[in-house]
């Protein structure tokens, strides 16, 4: 291959590098590097002479450090062995990034988690076009946007379920206030994004969350809506009241529900529990109706959720779970996850279920 006169790359949004396809360079060749570019001289996988944007007339002086590395001919016509590189640095702001599968959001307010979706663009430069050629691209001849965008798309998925819940414990808000707050929010993913983005070289420009949306009819939601309507209602009327509330509200339906014994009996659970009016109606019914034992309300149950095949199923309660694993339905490799915990992990470990898989489930395979 002969060796070239002029090196220069013509600048294209859909490539962050390029590689000179000759390596065969000569003294008095000129380099042409355009504004938003940065070349570089490499040889043997080390980068040595850094040029930014202008037009160069390749001689010894201009590229010491590859001097030294090969022996540079005396003779201008003869050619030696380097190869030039160029990063691309310009702006590109119109990366898209949305939640394929709805992120589960723990509303730090009531404590009910909440699945939602959400869509946004950022926008992205080279900053540090020598760390980006030493960390991401090595060797590779060409480098596309398409890459780094579906790389950082799954980058910012994987951390934004963290990022919207501290931003909405700092505030102090809940999911159904998360709207009002998108500009804030914007914001504070960037400042915590950046700092993965800048290990690599590359500048976070902008970043914004367009949408974040809640299935209104998801049963999450509704238990969301229902935990702020009675925060709602004890603010307003006070705790004693609502709880006295509460129980007339039980005894009313007891009695339409039932119209005698079991109403009665129901009313002895809420009655003894409030005192005053109702305390009483709970005596009378205990002397009038002795043959009826005391109503325990049930322990509550706590909701798991289990994933299979990529998907996400439940809330079970532990009985569901016990019987689905004797069903064989669920195996020991199922993931399982409730609230509380940090991330999903498998069944046999999970301390609830895991004596259920002791005797009848073989350890897992060697990687």
């Amino acid at each position: 291959m002969n060796a070239v006169d002029v090196i220069k790359w013509e600048v294209s949004d859909r490539e962050l590098v390029h590689k000179f396809p000759t390596d065969e360079i000569r003294l008095g060749s000129q380099l042409i590097v355009y504004p938003s570019q940065t070349a570089f001289f490499v040889k043997g996988g080390q980068i040595c002479d850094e040029f930014t944007s202008g037009t160069y007339t390749i001689k010894s002086e201009n590229i010491p450090l590859l001097g030294k590395i090969i022996n540079i001919p005396f003779n201008k016509e003869t050619p030696f062995k380097a190869d030039v590189w160029f990063a691309n640095q310009i702006s590109l702001l119109d990366c898209k990034w949305g939640t394929a599968t709805p992120l589960q959001i723990e509303d730090p307010k009531y404590e009910v988690i909440v699945p939602i979706r959400s869509y946004g663009q950022y926008g992205f430069r080279i900053s540090e076009p020598r760390t980006f050629l030493e960390k991401l691209v090595g060797n590779m001849p060409t480098f596309s946007t398409t890459k780094i965008v579906e790389y950082y798309r799954g980058v910012i998925l994987s951390k934004l379920t963290s990022i919207i819940y501290d931003k909405l414990k700092e505030d102090g808000l809940s999911v159904l206030n998360i709207n009002a707050k998108v500009d804030e929010l914007s914001s504070y993913a960037k400042d915590r994004i950046s700092e993965v983005f800048r290990q690599y070289g590359i500048e976070i420009e902008l970043f914004s969350i367009i949408s974040i949306s809640v299935q209104e009819d998801d049963p999450s939601f509704q238990r969301l809506k229902e935990a702020k309507d009675a925060a709602a209602k004890i603010k307003i009327i006070g705790r004693e009241n609502y709880q006295m509330t509460r129980s007339f509200d039980v005894l009313e339906n007891a009695a339409k529900n039932e119209g005698g014994t079991v109403g009665a009996a129901v009313g002895i659970g809420a009655g003894v529990s409030i005192g005053g009016v109702v305390g009483t109606m709970a005596a009378q019914t205990i002397n009038t109706n002795p043959q009826i034992p005391d109503m325990i309300p049930p322990i509550p149950q706590t909701d798991y959720y289990i994933a299979i095949d990529g998907k996400r199923y439940g809330p079970f309660d532990s009985t569901t779970i016990k019987t689905k694993i004797g069903n064989g339905e669920i195996a020991g490799e199922t993931l399982i996850w409730k609230r509380g915990m940090m991330s999903w992990m498998k069944i046999y470990d999970f301390e609830d279920f895991k004596t259920l898989f002791a005797e009848n489930c073989p350890p897992p395979i060697p990687e």
